[in-house]
């Protein structure tokens, strides 16, 4: 044990030393290529001779001129075998990036401090999907493009005061500018390109160049808390499902679970379907993934064979047990057999990184995992027509299982987008949109996100469990309190989210910092953060608490394909909510806001805005939080009740009554019975 705190005293002692010195005088030994982490695969070459010349005068940038001749080789070398520059070199081995408590950075400015502790928990090789690559999730989640960009960033943190801004271009810090107090420390974009260059090859190149990079959600806004916040959007999903189309109450016993996916997401669903009850497998093609979720207990256990894998699900479902099954292989070989062998599951959905299909998201049934990673980076074209041709194949497989009763939402992932557009058959028969709903539009959205209820999340910048426990029994009683008085609308939501604190420490949703997440609405986030900042004032918690939320919300995102599905005026489309969102919540108090072009849908399918809060007990804290969270929150409610989405307006008159200074324009309903007399001979 005193070994143990020694070293941690000497890995601390050495981070403080990297993290205030930036880009280093002398070049650093190249630490060389760990064989201990998953790494990306290698991307396509995408850049003319021309342009690979700019990606590597690019990259020079960042260094002195004295270093340019050994660098430019280097760095040219990465270009060519990976896609990418990484700056391998300059990537820190002094000390173990991770979450530390906040003191143990060496930061004139608690709130910048605060950043660190959180971009260090994205970076986590126990959170991280490619840590060494910068990548959090989703196969090109980052939170910065290179480690030069890491470097510098450390740098300004450790000076910024209080009256200065840090501003981010997508993983390139700008520099450190005089701004105030009120103002947000951190200013994060991602992605933010002209319209009409945000195809896919557009991203590929500008990313390759080293311009433009696509930050995920809550990768590149540094909010990013393990695979827990998933954990808790999956088990609500699931659950409620399971209630609308399984006949279930508050268990899945007995009811069958399939889905894809064990790397961008963790044991996310894994974890989701054993907390809910349900006997389920979870496909995933790449075995290093699957062992580690298995290893780390994210995962019940692992089938031999798909045949396997359908037995022990089928035998679990006899005997309601929970279990969650790794079926190493491709999803669509699992569902194909499922077919054959006429075997009927309840519940189906999909989450793999089908917004990133051709670089490592979705793997052909035809090539092996490793047959595929060569392939996307040797033969981008040849990849792409297999991926489509598994697309459909997976589309027909899944209309299959339903045609035989299976219920099948997408998880907002592009599945059906993909699908799509590789000419799967999941189309509804008039063309109006795809034939099976996205998860939002016939759970999430009405019973949730129309209600104001959405991914409330907070860190315990001690990094003590303890804190963490005292956190979630001052939540707990808080939602308790509320639940007494709730109206009947949302009061299912409080009681899901009192059993889920519950179920949280029970299951040890903790990876990384000393995190928890929870689906709370306006006033369940004030009141929850309201008394944390009370608790720590009067020392029961020892240090500052860290709020945010995943973009995945009420109003952070606007999404026409996941989170803004259930829109249905037209507005889908459009994106004023999401950077309302970031632009309110700047000068309400956030510590730090970040604007994203892109999310769990892909590049050019969204745009989503977050924030990141710091309160340390102070009255200043309390009016910050009080301000910013009902904006954050009532911005969306009001866009949604615009749509005349019923939940929306019954929550936002709701807060209209609590609050006489709050007043939104509601939507006056016609008649349909009047539309189709005007349109009545129109076809």
């Amino acid at each position: 044990m005193l070994r143990l705190a020694l070293n941690m005293v000497v890995n601390i002692d050495a981070m403080k030393t990297f993290l205030g010195e930036g880009i280093p005088k002398s070049v650093p030994e190249h630490p060389g290529i760990s064989a201990d982490v998953d790494h990306a695969p290698k991307r396509r070459q995408i850049l003319t001779k021309k342009e690979k010349r700019l990606a590597l005068k690019n990259a020079l940038r960042y260094f002195p001129k004295d270093q340019h001749d050994l660098l430019a080789t280097e760095f040219a070398k990465e270009l060519d075998e990976y896609g990418r520059i990484w700056m391998m070199r300059y990537r820190p081995t002094e000390y173990e990036i991770k979450s530390y408590p906040i003191d143990s950075y060496p930061a004139k400015s608690k709130q910048a401090a605060s950043i660190i502790l959180m971009i260090h928990n994205n970076l986590d090789n126990n959170i991280a999907q490619f840590p060494h690559e910068l990548i959090t999730y989703g196969g090109n989640g980052a939170v910065f493009q290179n480690w030069a960009q890491y470097r510098l960033v450390m740098k300004y943190l450790c000076e910024m005061e209080d009256d200065q801004t840090l501003v981010m271009y997508s993983g390139h810090p700008l520099g450190l500018f005089p701004s105030s107090v009120d103002s947000p420390r951190v200013v994060i974009t991602n992605g933010m390109v002209i319209p009409n260059y945000s195809s896919q090859d557009d991203y590929d190149r500008m990313n390759a160049l080293g311009v433009s990079q696509f930050g995920q959600m809550t990768a590149g806004s540094y909010m990013y808390i393990g695979p827990q916040g998933i954990v808790h959007g999956t088990t609500i999903t699931v659950l409620n499902a399971a209630r609308m189309f399984c006949g279930a109450v508050d268990s899945l016993a007995g009811i069958t679970f399939v889905t894809s996916g064990l790397g961008g997401m963790s044991g996310a669903q894994a974890k989701a379907g054993v907390i809910a009850g349900a006997s389920c497998i979870v496909s995933e093609i790449n075995p290093h993934a699957a062992y580690k979720r298995y290893e780390q207990g994210w995962l019940s256990e692992i089938a031999d064979s798909t045949d396997d894998a359908i037995d022990r699900m089928l035998a679990a479902k006899s005997e309601g047990k929970a279990t969650s099954i790794g079926h190493i292989g491709n999803i669509v070989e699992l569902l194909e057999r499922m077919v054959e062998r006429d075997v009927k599951i309840d519940l189906l959905s999909d989450q793999t990184s089908l917004h990133n299909p051709w670089q490592g998201g979705y793997y052909p049934v035809t090539l092996t995992f490793e047959e595929g990673k060569e392939m996307m980076s040797s033969n981008p074209d040849r990849f792409r027509q297999e991926v489509q041709q598994t697309l459909r194949r997976h589309g027909a497989a899944v209309n299959s299982l339903v045609a035989k009763g299976t219920y099948f939402w997408d998880y907002g992932n592009a599945f059906l987008l993909e699908a799509s557009r590789a000419g799967a058959d999941v189309m509804k028969e008039d063309g109006s949109g795809f034939r099976y709903p996205s998860y939002v539009e016939d759970i999430m959205g009405p019973m949730c996100f129309d209600y104001g209820f959405g991914p409330f999340r907070w860190v315990c910048a001690s990094c003590d469990p303890e804190d963490l426990r005292k956190s979630d029994t001052i939540a707990k009683h808080v939602l308790a309190t509320m639940v007494k008085d709730a109206p009947d609308e949302i009061r299912q939501q409080m009681l899901d989210n009192i059993r889920w604190i519950d179920e949280a420490g029970k299951n040890q949703m903790v990876v990384g910092s000393q995190a928890r997440i929870l689906y709370a609405d306006t006033e369940g986030r004030k009141m929850i953060a309201k008394a944390f900042n009370d608790a720590i004032r009067r020392g029961e918690i020892s240090a500052p608490i860290i709020l945010g939320r995943d973009h995945h919300d009420v109003a952070g995102t606007d999404s026409p394909f996941r989170e803004t599905a259930n829109i249905s005026d037209g507005s889908m489309f459009t994106a004023d909510m999401a950077v309302h969102n970031f632009v309110g919540d700047a000068f309400r108090g956030a510590t730090w806001i970040s604007l994203h072009n892109g999310g769990g849908v892909g590049w050019g399918e969204v745009i989503n805005g977050g924030f990141g809060l710091l309160i340390d007990g102070s009255e200043d804290s309390e009016k910050k939080l009080l301000s910013m969270l009902d904006w954050d929150v009532n911005n969306g409610i009001s866009r949604r009740a615009w749509a005349r989405n019923d939940g929306a307006i019954f929550a936002i008159k709701r807060a209209m009554d609590e609050n006489p200074k709050l007043k939104v324009t509601l939507p006056s309903i016609a008649d349909d019975t009047l539309i189709d007399s005007v349109y009545s001979g129109d076809e």
